[in-house]
Order: structure tokens, then sequence, then C-alpha cells
């Protein structure tokens, strides 16, 4: 029998979760990311635009309805504000935010030129983008 591949733990996000970013933030028409780790010495992630105000049921707090444009078995997703960050307009909130994550997570893999998904999100069966600090029972 050949054993499963081994997938590594999660990195340990800090900061995401910690995150004090408020639902008016962000806008109705905003491209955002949602970082999901590095890939040759850059953040990478999901590039969405942001359709309308949803409730994030894992967070019970105001989220926003995105829509990848990618398409795909999860064309429409609803996040937490605290995972977004702008893409569209270029702000100090969300600047500080990914120079924290550069800091926190690059030196990590440096001279790795692969993806690296840090597993930080699952997507629930309510299409819910959740961070795993905020998955709680709902994984």
């Amino acid at each position: 029998m050949i054993p499963p591949p081994w997938t590594p733990p999660p990195t340990p996000d800090p900061l995401t979760p910690a995150r004090d970013i408020t639902h008016r933030h962000f806008q109705t028409g905003d491209q955002v990311i949602v970082l999901k780790g590095a890939a040759d010495g850059e953040l990478w992630g999901d590039s969405m635009r942001i359709v309308a105000p949803s409730w994030h049921t894992p967070t019970d707090e105001d989220g926003w309805r995105l829509r990848d444009a990618t398409g795909g078995a999860q064309t429409y997703i609803t996040a937490h504000p605290r995972y977004l960050v702008h893409l569209s307009r270029r702000c100090a909130d969300c600047l500080i935010y990914l120079r924290a994550m550069e800091d926190h997570l690059l030196p990590r893999y440096v001279g790795r030129a692969d993806l690296v998904d840090c597993g930080w999100y699952t997507t629930t069966a309510l299409n819910q983008l959740v961070h795993i600090a905020d998955a709680g029972g709902s994984r």
C-alpha cells in the first residue's frame, strides 16, 4: 500500500485573526486579494471583486460576497473583511497588513520558486471562506 502524500501543517498566521478591519473599509466593486501563501519570493492569493454585503456565518459578523472572475465550483464566496487586501486602490491599512505578512511569511520560503499554499483557509458547504483560526467547529 502506498501512503498518501504528506501534507505539511499550516504555516502559522498570527496576523490575520488579530487584524482589526471593519466591514465599511471595503465597498462594492473593490478588487481584493485573499492572501494564501508565497511563490517565488512574493505573496500570492486569490483575486476577487466585492459584489455585495453578506453575513459571514462562521464569525457571526458582517462580511462580503466576493466573485472570483476565474469561476469554477465556487465562483461566489462570502468572506470576513479581515481576510481581504485592496488591489484596486492603495490604502494605508491594507499596505501595513501586506507588509507585515511579507515580513512574517517570506523569510520562511527564501529560495523556493514553487507555489506554497499555507493552508490558512477552507471553504464551507455554504461557500463561506473561513480562516483556520475562525473555523471552530465549522470545518
